[in-house]
């Protein structure tokens, strides 16, 4: 059960780096697309994008946490 809980902690992280790039990517292009391209939508809702993100996190971390109580 220790490496179980050890690998949703790894992809808790993981999914953590990836939910950053993704949110920062579309946030530019938002940034790109309302100066150039004429986007009527406000750049902060790039940041939307973020919340499956943050619930796989969530998840992975509670996974993380009832394996590891089951290890100890």
């Amino acid at each position: 059960m220790k490496k179980i809980s050890v690998c949703f902690g790894a992809l808790a992280i993981l999914l953590s780096n990836i939910m950053c790039v993704v949110v920062a990517y579309n946030y530019s292009d938002m940034l790109w697309g309302i100066q150039y391209a004429g986007y009527s939508a406000p750049a902060w809702t790039a940041f939307l994008s973020a919340i499956p993100f943050v619930v796989g996190i969530a998840i992975c971390i509670g996974l993380a946490i009832v394996f590891k109580r089951k290890c100890a």
